[in-house]
């Protein structure tokens, strides 16, 4: 029997901000370079041919894993994108603007070059007429008129575009899949970490669960951001579900004792964002920093409740860490059918939705927690049926 042909391997682009060990370019473009689980065993059909690092900091990686991977490490977006000829010599770009010293705005925003590095790719992409797939890791920008740009480039240049953070594809404890088209009414999710670069994890992983509800997603008419005692206000009035809550805490891996209330109140980095959705779900973020810390598998929870069910669909996302952070190879995974296929297989209308709202969060927070109109956030789409991770968890590897 003839064996069929063999697919080669696509050539890739990636535009970091930096590369050093368990950045965002290491656990990602690492996989392309040393395996999905980092043991060189099984790799992606993809060939990292060029990148363009934007800053070299110590322990930096890049120099060496060029040498050692044989790419070539180019002064420019441009040249990374050509390889230095007169035509977009590659099959797909990994923008990675994640890690790095950057400065913050006035609201916190730390400010990401991430759309500085697509208008380079995709000004490469309009000069020479042709446009490949694109991955722009974790939301597109830290404000919303460059997501929104973002997201119209690719429109206009035609290309596939997908982005944001591994919690849509990572593990889910219990395996929770919610029907589509169940009628949701309310959700909470449970996050920790950095305010902003974690507040991104939870609303996204949050989003993935909730664009399943019936109709998909229609939008969201306005955020409000809580802290300190207004948070646990508005949870005595019933703004956000206590049964929910305590629900999504029950996945929590490790958090402290004592009282969760008295544990965030005082903290600077813990918050509820209170999302309304414009078909009237409920749904709200609870950033339990002070309670909630990282342990085996992150922190990053869900519950949600259905109309007529007394049951409460929850569960935890569960995040491999340390090495070879598994989460990251089915994102990988994920961007590797993109390339070969030339579709995106989940929607990008999910992160700039997730991008707005974050937006809007951090100007809720910096003006005194006002709530926040988001007539911009009428964005619609429908779920895909992209799995998240089931199989075993890839055995643990030392590099």
């Amino acid at each position: 029997m003839s064996q069929p042909p063999r697919v080669e391997p696509k050539r890739v682009a990636a535009i970091i901000t930096e590369y050093r060990r368990w950045s965002h370019a290491d656990v990602i473009v690492g996989k392309i370079l040393e395996g999905f689980n980092m043991d060189r065993k099984e790799y992606p059909n993809l060939r990292l041919v060029s990148m363009f690092v934007d800053q070299f900091p110590k322990g930096d990686m890049s120099r060496d894993l060029a040498k050692q991977h044989n790419f070539t490490i180019y002064d420019n977006i441009a040249e990374a994108v050509t390889l230095g000829r007169k035509e977009v010599a590659v099959d797909g770009v990994l923008c990675i603007g994640e890690h790095g010293t950057y400065p913050r705005n006035e609201r916190g925003q730390i400010q990401y070059p991430r759309r500085r590095f697509l208008e380079g790719v995709t000004d490469v992409f309009a000069k020479h007429r042709r446009s490949v797939p694109v991955f722009n890791d974790k939301h597109l920008g830290y404000a919303w008129a460059d997501a929104r740009w973002m997201v119209d480039r690719s429109r206009e240049l035609m290309f596939p575009f997908m982005a944001g953070s591994s919690l849509p594809v990572t593990w889910r404890r219990p395996s929770l899949r919610l029907p589509r088209n169940c009628e949701l009414t309310e959700v909470v999710q449970v996050g920790y970490g950095p305010f902003e670069g974690y507040g991104f994890h939870a609303i996204e992983g949050m989003q993935c669960m909730l664009e399943r509800r019936r109709g998909g997603e229609t939008g969201v008419r306005a955020v409000t951001c809580l802290q300190g005692e207004a948070m646990w206000a508005a949870l005595d009035r019933g703004v956000f579900s206590r049964d929910l809550l305590e629900a999504a805490m029950a996945h929590v891996p490790a958090h402290a004792n004592g009282d969760y209330r008295k544990l965030t109140v005082k903290n600077t980095d813990a918050g509820v964002f209170v999302i309304e959705y414009r078909d009237g779900l409920k749904a709200a973020v609870a950033m339990l920093n002070g309670w909630v810390y990282e342990g085996d598998g992150g922190a990053f929870t869900f519950a949600g409740r259905m109309r007529g069910e007394d049951r409460i669909a929850s569960c935890a996302f569960y995040l491999q860490q340390p090495d070879p952070f598994g989460h990251f190879a089915y994102q990988l995974r994920a961007i590797e059918a993109m390339i070969h296929t030339g579709h995106a297989v989940y929607p990008v209308e999910r992160t700039l939705l997730t991008t707005g709202i974050l937006d809007a969060v951090m100007i809720s927070r910096a003006e005194k927690n006002r709530r926040v109109e988001t007539p911009h956030l009428d964005i619609r789409y429908q779920p895909t049926e992209w799995d998240f991770a089931t199989d075993p968890l890839p055995a643990r590897v030392k590099r």
